[in-house]
């Protein structure tokens, strides 16, 4: 009988009233309760409370039973004053024909739509039950909740929707209201659950898929899904919608779960698939990459009308852990919410992050724009490039700029070496060196690493638009990027000028800034304009034999480096280190910043991956296809693919490193022991970086390092013990061992010895 009245207990508390959201908050703010106390009672996510309290979602059962049961104790401790209006009563979710669900996924509306009579029906919105919990406090501009799976209904046109509910806007929506074309998003994850095919949205919308093979997916995706995004400039164009299948829509849709060992190697599926035949037959077409991890599937534009959708497929290793962490392992609704806010704030991917890099450039800076025909008056595209773009058309890079088995070197011997004055090399820093006694006396290794740093690089640098211009004898201009032929040997680093004055260093513990691995040039070699001009600022001259300069120029990627910064700082803030904290918060902001928010620490990686990848894109060597030394490889044939640009940036991102260096030693007399990238390890008595930085009632030492979120201020890295640092090279006998490789957790391996 004890079961039964149980039961009947459970039926009751399952249709508690609950006090209106203003109320909830009052009680539980009148016991002295926290957001994460009532959450970790809960157990459910401290954003769901939150919710719960804002009204933007209501609680299900079981935590709707246990809310209410608190709630009820809380308003007999803590009654409403008796001046104050009685507040109205939360009716609990009306009664739907579904099967409860448990999931892991941040709280938000959810709504679900039909749409396979071309118009949208309502259906139930419907909340899920949590039971993660977040440990830090959400921003307030915080990135869009994951949606949960749907609930299902018997007959979904039939139910109501919750009055108030509202999809909730995807991250970085513009106000002002959505594009209405795109009004679902950029976006969907298909996937298949009992049966039905369902496509979940950023912001929480769940729409009923009625395609039944991929062509008819793509059909129903260009017509009724009302998916893509916004063109991110005057000239460019709108995004195309992205399609994400996860196994069991692959499974659906007759395609493999995952590819063969062959279909791997080719990058694709054979021609003859099956799902292939079925576009073709459909009309539609497949890019030269054919039907791989991102499948772009198109039929020829008529007019301005574009018809292209673009499949991802994680389960082919679309989302690469080394760039997206785990996100091809999470739920669909999970999923959207990452692959949105990274759409919303970078742009809709195009492929993997480095492809996607490369097209936010392009992107930004269309290489051609529309005309009206002033006899018919039709929209053209105009035959001039786009100002500040790289235009249509592809040029070719100067012969030192050229990597090995370009065209242009197809004339040398066969096996040529080229030494520095025949081959531009601006690579990132690979430097270290002995500590020395003094440094081997203190207790700790304390890494620095630059956020964003060649992101920060590409801020504001002046860099070729068109083809290079050969000079003999130039003088040099700090102003005209190009490649230049000049002696730095004789710079000193011992004496350097830091302004107006010259300073004194102990130069056998810097590295130079002219080779990557910190050696002395030895003779001429060819540099980019960055690190020449650094040469002039030190304090000496230069004398350039040769130069290929590029008169076409401007700053094409200032818009790049704002969109990623933007994207960085705003998701970051959703972390909750925002740009403005104190070195001793940021540091603590910092500590776990991925675990409060696992799914966006995965955008975050993205990003960053983003970044750098689009940079290295622009000097891609051949992949494969049958390729020898000598020809061309399909990479030369985009007007994106620029190592003139590359160089240029990682010059001056290795330059920005340097020039903090001599910053820091000049004040301090503390030099680095080691340099990866934008990593560099100092020797210190304590093991945090404010034991070491130059820190003034708050203030960091001018034109040094500076701790803080922004790219181009540093962050702490790791700290290992100098005990460590020696004990690692003594194993490997390698007193030059680069331990800035190892610093953030101390693990060293046999690949890590080289010097």
């Amino acid at each position: 009988m004890s079961e039964l009245f149980d039961a009947v207990d459970a039926l009751l508390a399952s249709r508690a009233v609950l006090p209106p959201p203003e109320e909830r908050k009052r009680l539980r703010q009148a016991h002295a309760l926290t957001v994460d106390e009532v959450a970790s009672a809960l157990k459910v996510r401290r954003a769901t409370v939150t919710s719960w309290e804002s009204g933007k979602t209501e609680p299900r059962p079981p935590e709707r039973d246990a809310y209410a049961r608190l709630l009820d104790g809380l308003a007999q401790l803590y009654p409403a004053p008796a001046d104050s209006p009685v507040p109205a009563e939360t009716p609990a979710p009306a009664e739907t024909d579904v099967i409860p669900e448990t999931f892991t996924a941040a709280p938000a509306p959810a709504e679900v739509r039909s749409l396979s009579t071309g118009e949208a029906s309502e259906a139930a919105v419907m909340t899920a039950t949590e039971n993660t919990q977040a440990p830090a406090p959400a921003p307030a501009a915080a990135a869009p909740a994951a949606a949960p799976r749907p609930a299902r209904t018997a007959n979904p046109s039939s139910t109501s929707r919750r009055p108030g509910a509202r999809k909730a806007a995807p991250a970085g929506t513009p106000a002002g209201g959505a594009d209405p074309r795109f009004e679902n998003g950029p976006l969907a994850v298909v996937d298949v659950e009992d049966g039905k095919v369902w496509a979940y949205c950023t912001g929480g919308l769940v729409l009923d898929v009625p395609a039944k093979s991929i062509p008819a997916l793509v059909e129903w995706t260009l017509t009724e899904a009302k998916l893509g995004a916004p063109k991110l400039s005057g000239p460019g164009r709108p995004a195309d919608p992205l399609i994400v299948l996860t196994e069991a829509a692959c499974e659906r849709y007759g395609l493999p779960v995952t590819l063969t060992a062959e279909e791997k190697d080719a990058g694709r599926i054979p021609e003859g698939h099956k799902v292939i035949k079925q576009l073709a037959r459909a009309e539609w077409k497949l890019t030269k990459r054919g039907f791989g991890p991102w499948a772009r599937i198109y039929r020829p534009a008529k007019g301005s009308e574009r018809q292209c959708v673009q499949l991802c497929i994680p389960s082919w290793n679309a989302l690469d852990a080394r760039f997206w962490g785990g996100a091809a392992q999470l739920a669909p609704a999970e999923l959207a919410r990452v692959l949105g806010v990274y759409a919303s704030r970078v742009m809709t991917p195009r492929g993997s992050t480095a492809v996607t890099g490369l097209e936010l450039m392009t992107a930004l800076h269309p290489p051609t724009h529309a005309v009206r025909d002033e006899e018919t008056g039709v929209l053209r595209q105009s035959e001039t490039k786009t100002p500040g773009s790289l235009g249509k058309d592809p040029v070719d890079c100067a012969p030192c700029e050229a990597p090995d088995g370009h065209p242009l070197l197809a004339d040398l011997p066969r096996f040529t070496v080229r030494g520095p004055d025949q081959k531009l090399f601006e690579e990132a820093y690979e430097w270290a060196r002995p500590m020395t006694d003094a440094e081997c006396t203190l207790r700790y290794l304390v890494g620095l690493d630059v956020n964003m740093a060649f992101a920060a690089g590409a801020n504001g640098l002046i860099v070729g638009l068109g083809e290079p211009t050969h000079v003999k004898n130039p003088v040099f201009d700090p102003k005209l990027p190009g490649s230049w032929l000049v002696d730095l040997s004789h710079v000193d680093l011992s004496r350097v000028k830091a302004g107006k004055e010259w300073v004194e260093l102990d130069g056998g513990l810097l590295p130079s800034p002219f080779t990557p691995k910190g050696g002395t040039p030895e003779g001429p070699a060819w540099y980019a304009t960055p690190t020449v001009a650094y040469a002039v600022e030190l304090g000496y001259d230069v004398a350039p034999t040769e130069a290929y300069v590029r008169y076409d120029n401007g700053r094409y990627l200032d818009g790049w480096y704002q969109r990623l910064r933007d994207a960085y700082l705003a998701t970051m803030a959703d972390l909750g280190v925002d740009a403005d904290l104190s070195p001793e918060d940021f540091l603590a902001a910092m500590d776990g910043y991925k675990d409060r928010d696992p799914e966006l620490g995965i955008v975050v990686s993205a990003i960053k991956a983003t970044v750098k990848g689009g940079l290295g894109k622009l000097r891609e060597r051949p992949r494969g296809e049958g390729w020898r030394p000598g020809e061309r490889w399909r990479a030369l044939e985009r007007p994106t693919w620029r190592p003139d640009i590359r160089a240029a940036v990682i010059s001056r991102t290795r330059i920005n490193l340097h020039r903090k260096i001599v910053k820091h030693a000049s004040f301090t007399g503390q030099y680095p022991i080691a340099i990866l990238s934008d990593c560099v390890v100092y020797a210190a008595n304590g093991p945090s970086p404010l034991d070491f930085l130059p820190y003034r009632d708050g203030k960091p030492l001018p034109g040094g390092f500076k701790l803080g979120i922004n790219p181009g201020l540093v962050k702490h890295e790791g700290t290992q013990t100098v005990l460590w640092g020696e004990e690692v090279r003594e194993k490997f006998n390698a007193p030059t061992l680069n331990l800035a490789r190892s610093i953030k957790d101390g693990t060293v391996t046999d690949t890590d010895n080289g010097e």
